[in-house]
C-alpha cells in the first residue's frame, strides 16, 4: 500500500482550453508533491478530455452532476482530499468530502451559493446590499416583478455559467425576447439591474480563513448581453477601495459558510459602495489563472489548495501581486470570415503568456451573445496592470478578421498557442 495522499478529482476537466490547462496545471502540482490523483467523470467527458486523464493514477466513471451519486461511490473508498475546478462539480465534491471525511466545504452553503437568488437572500439577510430579485416560472410573473421594482432589470438562469441566457431588459415588451433566450424552460431569475463598473475577487480559503491573492478588473460587451471581452488584473484601484471589496467579500465569505478550496467574488462599485454579485466556490476562468500566475510569481495556486487541506507547510512566497496581467477577447462583427491577419505577430510577442483562435477562413462568426461565442484571445503579463492592459488591447487591435464580403484580400493563417 502506497503512503502517498490521494486526491479525488471530482470532473476532472471539461473539453474547454482553460479547463484543460487548469487541470494539468492542477495535476503537475499534484505530482510534484507526491499526491496521487483519481479522475472522475462520466465516460463521455473522459473521452474528451484523453490528455488530463493520461496524467491520472486512476481513472473512474462517475456522474459527477448526479446528486449524491460521487459521494456514493467513493463511501467505503480512502481519500485524504477531494476537489474540483469545474462549477457544476462542486455540490459533489461537498458531499463527496463528508461522506469521506476529508476537509470541504458544508454541503449546504455550497447548495447556498451555487442556488443565485437563495445566494443573494443570505447577504441581503445578513445587511450585504444587494438587489432585489425573484424566481420566476413565466412571462406573468416577471412582468409583475417589473410593475414592483424600478428598472432596468436583468432576466438569467437560475443556475449556468458563461452569461448563457443573460440579458438586459428595460421594459416590460421586451420579456418574451429576453426569455426565448433562456438555455431551458426551469425557473428564471429576474432582478434590478446594478450600475457600476464590474470586478471579481480571486482567493483561497488558508486553514478556513479567506486569502485574497487580487482584484480583477473585467470589462463586458454593451447590454443587452453582458460578455466579458477583457480582464485586468490587479484592477488598478486606489487603496481604500481596495480593502473596502475585500472586506465586503471576506466578510460576505465567511457569512455564507464556505471555509476550503479557492473563491472567485463577482461585484459591482457604485456610488452607494460594494454590491456583491455572484459567489463561486472555485477560481475564476477566462485565464485568470494564468494571469495569477504571472501577477504573483511562484504562485502554485492548485498546489496552495492542496497543502491547505493536507495540512502541510505552506509555500514561503508572497501572496500579493507584484506584476500585471490581463486577457482581452476578439470582438469581430458577425459574418463570414475570409481571412485573418496578423495572428503571427501576435503568437511571436515575447510577453504573449497565452493566445488563442478558434476560427478560420471560412467559419460563421457569431454575434457575441454569451461566452461561448467568443472567437479567441490574448493573454499577456507585464511590469503593471496599466502596461499589461495597454498592450492586450494593442495586440488583439492588430489582428484583422477579414470578412467573406472582400473576396479580393488574401487568406490569413489561424494557429493555437
Amino acid at each position: 500500500m502506497s503512503d502517498e495522499p490521494t486526491l479525488l478529482f471530482v470532473g476532472g476537466a471539461r473539453p474547454l482550453s482553460f479547463s484543460l490547462d487548469m487541470a494539468t496545471e492542477a495535476l503537475a502540482q499534484a505530482a510534484a508533491r507526491g499526491i496521487r490523483v483519481h479522475v472522475t467523470n462520466t465516460a463521455e467527458v473522459l473521452a474528451a478530455t484523453e490528455d488530463v486523464v493520461a496524467k491520472a493514477a486512476e481513472v473512474s466513471t462517475v456522474d459527477v452532476l448526479k446528486p449524491g451519486e460521487s459521494a456514493a461511490w467513493a463511501r467505503d473508498r480512502d481519500f485524504d482530499a477531494v476537489y474540483a475546478l469545474q462549477e457544476l462539480a462542486q455540490v459533489a465534491v461537498a458531499e463527496t468530502a463528508e461522506a469521506v471525511g476529508a476537509p470541504g466545504n458544508p454541503p449546504e452553503a455550497v447548495h447556498r451559493v451555487r442556488t443565485k437568488d437563495a445566494c443573494r437572500e443570505a447577504l441581503a439577510a445578513a445587511g450585504f446590499p444587494q438587489p432585489v430579485v425573484r424566481l420566476c416560472t413565466g412571462e406573468a410573473e416577471a412582468e409583475a416583478f417589473l410593475r414592483e421594482h424600478a428598472g432596468p432589470w436583468i432576466v438569467k438562469p437560475r443556475d449556468a455559467m458563461g452569461s448563457t441566457g443573460v440579458s438586459l431588459v428595460t421594459e416590460a415588451g421586451q420579456l418574451p425576447a429576453a426569455i426565448a433566450l433562456l438555455p431551458d424552460a426551469k425557473p428564471f431569475l429576474v432582478e434590478q439591474f446594478v450600475e457600476g463598473p464590474e470586478f471579481s475577487v480571486e482567493g483561497v480559503f488558508l486553514g478556513g480563513v479567506p486569502k485574497i491573492l487580487a482584484v480583477t478588473a473585467k470589462e463586458k460587451v454593451p447590454p443587452p448581453f453582458f460578455v466579458e471581452t477583457g480582464h485586468v488584473l490587479p484592477a488598478p484601484l486606489p487603496e481604500a477601495r481596495r480593502r473596502e471589496i475585500e472586506e465586503q467579500v471576506s466578510s460576505a465569505l465567511r457569512t455564507l459558510g464556505l471555509r476550503v478550496g479557492g473563491f472567485h467574488v463577482e461585484l459591482w462599485l457604485t456610488t452607494a459602495g460594494v454590491v456583491l454579485g455572484e459567489v463561486h466556490g472555485r477560481f475564476g476562468g477566462d485565464w485568470i489563472h494564468r494571469m495569477l500566475a504571472h501577477a504573483i510569481p511562484g504562485l502554485e495556486l492548485y498546489g496552495l489548495v492542496f497543502d491547505d487541506m493536507l495540512g502541510r507547510p505552506l509555500p514561503d512566497v508572497p501572496l500579493e501581486p507584484s506584476r500585471g496581467a490581463a486577457v482581452r477577447y476578439f470582438t469581430p462583427p458577425p459574418g463570414r470570415l475570409a481571412a485573418v491577419e496578423g495572428w503571427d505577430e501576435v503568437l511571436a510577442h515575447p510577453a504573449v503568456l497565452y493566445a488563442e483562435l478558434g476560427v478560420k477562413p471560412g467559419d460563421e462568426i457569431k454575434p457575441l451573445h454569451r461566452s461561448g461565442d467568443r472567437v479567441g484571445l490574448v493573454v499577456v503579463g507585464a511590469e503593471t496592470p496599466e502596461a499589461a492592459s495597454a498592450l492586450a488591447a494593442d495586440l488583439v487591435g492588430s489582428v484583422k478578421f477579414v470578412p467573406a464580403s472582400e473576396p479580393d484580400r488574401l487568406p490569413g493563417l489561424w494557429a493555437l498557442r
